[in-house]
Order: structure tokens, then C-alpha cells, then sequence
């Protein structure tokens, strides 16, 4: 008797529906188009209709700008060129793959995949691809463009569906940006808008830096586990085995010749001598790579990390290439460079709709006013501690669906609810670890997170059909769940009483008058 595949369930029949119904919206470009014209007839709409709201940082009357009128009209004109060639991921997809490029035109990074996957043990594969994603957000950008596509070849070197794999690598990447081990550029940026509002109330009041470290160390386990747990028992059995095609090349798993073993001794001596430099240039107190107030998180290690990938990359593929006898010239490695560019045409085209989108919407007011107004909608609700910060974790994720940026909005809720917590109780801190956790669970599914387009350009590589539909059903489940996960966790925090970071405790007492 024929085999016949069990009847999906209803969970796996919803994503088939969003699958189907996100496909069955124009292209993503076309879509991001007709998104950009609609925030143009919106903002026209919004000033017709007197559409407002009270900016509480500045206590400024917030309004919609009209693009449509004289003004309007020169600006979308005047700035379209700029909106594009401004875009911030353009610029660091674009320097990234030209030193990866070098890299994966001299086979290093095939050869260090199939070290990888020689490696790793199988069973722990997905989880250390969603960590390695988590961790890579201490670099910036750098798991958009370098760990996501690579996670997809891993994934179908042994067999599995590159789309989980990717999947995986972009849940740890984006769903988990707010955790990780190590302190990155989002912790005193966040801190400081947090301290800045604090002083509403309290002008005495510091937030460090450190202020969710704690919490954000242990999610970066939580969450790693997480992401496992839905690409191996969610994703993957909904995407089934992948029947396409796979250069043989990505699947040469034998063990290293002796060209390949010299060639990546070299690219390690290359690395070495990166290492050096960037040591010489940290450990003393005044040296080259340090920020001008002689800290490390804003030295050019940090801010600069797209351009140490594209030099680490490069030099490393450029040693490797060498020593293979793969660069003879330099023909060879500007024709890697080439090769790279090549692969970002469709990329390229989605991006300049997508930036027009993002920069009329920014214009117009209207993701600020919507930000504001439901952000005062929450405040009139008089209810507990854990239903009420769940709210406000529904409310973040909910406002990163419209704006993308996590400062921005953290700028224009934080002077609202951490003066309104800190009456209730509740500390600074608090409000920001809550703040992040709404903030993050939703960037996988979010059209206005910048780097979705270049997501679905990597998907469309192993499903040529794949569009914005295919990309939300397959990141909905990490959404859920990272959502849930992250909820009991902050309620068994709260419910513990445990700092939140150093000194960082999330209650709250206003100081006495005197």
C-alpha cells in the first residue's frame, strides 16, 4: 500500500494559509511600492483629518506631514536618490560581501564550512547555529550578511532544508538581538534614553549600561534552546526534505587536502596578525583603536565592524586564495569581488522601494503619532504588574511591526512609561528589559526591520517562488514561541525578585521630598 503523509494539523494549516496568502501579494518590490504610495495618500489623509499627538520627550504637538502638498511633493522628489544610495543596510551589505567575496572566491569559506560540519556533532548543529546568530549581534550586522546564507549551506551539506537553516540562524540573529553575552552598541544607547527619562522624575537616577545583563546573558541560553527546539520539531517538518539543487562543491565533506590545509594555515596566520593589531591598538589605555573618551564600546572596533569584516575577510581569503594557487593575479580577486555583486541584483531593487517606503513614513509622522497613541491607550488600563508589562511586551512588538528602528522608538516610549512605572514601583530598568523583549520577538516577521528584504532575497535561492508570505509563515512559529518563552521567563524573574543587572533591581521608590 502507498505511503500517504499525515494530515497537517491546525497550526501547520495556519502557516500554509499565511504561506499562501503573503505569496499571493504582488512582489515584494511592487509590494514595498505600493506600501510607499500608501504612507504618501496616508499622510495626506492624517492632515486632513487633523490627525495629532502630544510627543511626550518634548511635549511637542505631533502632526501628519503631508507629502502630497508643494513641499511634499519637491522633498519625495529632491530626496529619492538620496533615500536610496542613504539606505544604512545598503551600504553595509555592499562592503561586507565585497570582502566576503574574496573569501568565498579562494574557497576559504567552503573549506571552513566543511571543517564545520566535520566538526560539530549533528545533534548540536541548529542549536549552535541560532547561538552563533545570537552572539553575532555584538558585531553589528555581520549575522545578516555572513551568518544567515552560510547557515543555509550548512544545512544542506548534511542534508537538511537550507530554508530552516537559515531560518535558524536569522531567529537568533534578529529574534534574539536583545541577548547576548557580551555588552554591545543597543546597551548604552538604550541606557542612556532610559536615564534620560528616569530624570523626569528622578534627576539623580543612573542606568548602566549593564542595567540587563543578567537578564540578557541567561536568554541568550533560553532562547538558543528555543530557536532549536522550533526549527527542528516546527519548521523543518513543515518544509520537508529539500529536493533542489545544491552545487557539489557545498558538499564535498571528505576530509582536507594538503593544499587546503596550507592554504587555511595561512589564512590563519592572516587572522593572527589581525588579532595582534587589534590587541596593540585596545590594551593600552591610549591606544589607536579606543573611542575618543578612550572606552571600548565606542571605538572603532565597534562602530567600524563592517569595515574589520571586510578587512578580516579579505586578507584571510586573500592568504587562503594564495596559498592555493586559486589568486595569481589581481584580476582573480577583483573578479571575487565581481562575482559577489552579481548576486545582489534582485536585492538591490527591493532595497530602493523599501527605502522610499521608510523614509515617506519617517516623514509624514504617522509611525510616531501610531506609536504614541498606543502607547497612551496602555497607560489607561489599570491592572497589575506581570498582565501589565506582558501589555507592554504585546505593545513594542506590536509598534516594531511600523518602525524599525529600536532607539527611535525607545525614545519616544521611554519618557512615557518609565516616569509612569517608577510611580507605580517599578524601576527604569525594568521598563527597558521589557521593552526589549517586545522589541526583539517581532523583528523576524516585521517588513520594516531593514535586513527583511535581504532575507527573502536568501530564501529565494533555494525557492525561487519565495516571497514575503513564505518568510513570515517560516519565522511565525520562532515569533510565537520566542514571545511565550521569553514572558514566563520575565514573570519567573519578577516573581524571584532578581537584579536584572549590577545594582539593577526592578523595583522602584521615589525619593523623599525634603
Amino acid at each position: 500500500m502507498a505511503r500517504t503523509d499525515p494530515k497537517p494539523g491546525v497550526f501547520q494549516r495556519l502557516l500554509n494559509a499565511t504561506e499562501r496568502a503573503g505569496n499571493a501579494l504582488p512582489h515584494p518590490a511592487s509590494l514595498f511600492a505600493l506600501m510607499a504610495l500608501s504612507a504618501l495618500v496616508l499622510s495626506w489623509v492624517g492632515h486632513v483629518l487633523r490627525w495629532q499627538a502630544t510627543h511626550p520627550a518634548t511635549g511637542e504637538t505631533v502632526v501628519p506631514v503631508n507629502l502630497l502638498s508643494h513641499d511634499g511633493i519637491h522633498r519625495v522628489l529632491l530626496e529619492m536618490v538620496s533615500n536610496f544610495t542613504g539606505f544604512a543596510p545598503l551600504g553595509i551589505v555592499l562592503v561586507a560581501m565585497l570582502g566576503i567575496g574574496i573569501a568565498e572566491r579562494s574557497g576559504l569559506i567552503h573549506t571552513l564550512i566543511r571543517l564545520l560540519v566535520l566538526k560539530a556533532p549533528d545533534h548540536l548543529l541548529t542549536f549552535v547555529l541560532v547561538f552563533a546568530g545570537i552572539m553575532s549581534n555584538v558585531a553589528s550586522d555581520v549575522g545578516y550578511v555572513l551568518l544567515i546564507p552560510l547557515a543555509g549551506v550548512v544545512f544542506a551539506a548534511v542534508g537538511r532544508h537550507p530554508v530552516a537553516g537559515m531560518a535558524a540562524a536569522f531567529a537568533g540573529v534578529s529574534g534574539g538581538f536583545s541577548a547576548n553575552l557580551v555588552l554591545g552598541t543597543v546597551d548604552p544607547l538604550l541606557a542612556g534614553l532610559s536615564q534620560e527619562a528616569a530624570h523626569i522624575l528622578d534627576p539623580s537616577y543612573l542606568v548602566n549600561p549593564t542595567a540587563n545583563y543578567y537578564f540578557m546573558a541567561v536568554s541568550t541560553f533560553v532562547i538558543a534552546a528555543a530557536g532549536t527546539f522550533v526549527t527542528e520539531r516546527i519548521v523543518e517538518p513543515r518544509l520537508r526534505r529539500y529536493t533542489g539543487t545544491v552545487d557539489h562543491d557545498e558538499h564535498d565533506f571528505s576530509g582536507l587536502s594538503a593544499k587546503e590545509k596550507r592554504g587555511l594555515a595561512w589564512a590563519g596566520l592572516a587572522f593572527a596578525v589581525i588579532v595582534a593589531v587589534t590587541l596593540i591598538g585596545i590594551i593600552p589605555a591610549g591606544g589607536f583603536f579606543r573611542g575618543a573618551d578612550g572606552g571600548l564600546l565606542t571605538s572603532p572596533l565597534i562602530k567600524g565592524v563592517v569595515a574589520m569584516l571586510f578587512l578580516t575577510a579579505g586578507l584571510m581569503g586573500l592568504a587562503y586564495g594564495i596559498a592555493t594557487g586559486v589568486y595569481r593575479s589581481d584580476s582573480d580577486v577583483v573578479d571575487g569581488m565581481s562575482e559577489s555583486m552579481k548576486t545582489l541584483g534582485s536585492y538591490l531593487v527591493l532595497v530602493f522601494f523599501a527605502a522610499q517606503f521608510v523614509a515617506w513614513f519617517k516623514w509624514s509622522n504617522l509611525g510616531v503619532i501610531l506609536a504614541i497613541t498606543g502607547a497612551e491607550t496602555l497607560m489607561d488600563a489599570n491592572i497589575g504588574r506581570i498582565p501589565l508589562m506582558l501589555m507592554f511586551i504585546v505593545l513594542s512588538a506590536a509598534i516594531n511591526m511600523l518602525m524599525g528602528s529600536a532607539s527611535a522608538k525607545w525614545a519616544i516610549l521611554a519618557p512615557i512609561f518609565i516616569p509612569m512605572f517608577m510611580i507605580m514601583g517599578y524601576s527604569p530598568e525594568l521598563s527597558q528589559v521589557v521593552y526589549r523583549i517586545g522589541d526583539s520577538v517581532t523583528n523576524i516577521i516585521s517588513p520594516m526591520m531593514s535586513f527583511f528584504a535581504l532575507i527573502i532575497a536568501f530564501f529565494q535561492k533555494y525557492q525561487p517562488r519565495a516571497g514575503l508570505g513564505t518568510v513570515m509563515a517560516t519565522m511565525l512559529p520562532y515569533t510565537l514561541v520566542f514571545f511565550v518563552v521569553w514572558s514566563l521567563m520575565l514573570v519567573a524573574w519578577l516573581a524571584l525578585d532578581l537584579p536584572l543587572g549590577p545594582g539593577a533591581v526592578t523595583h522602584y521608590s521615589l525619593p523623599a521630598a525634603s
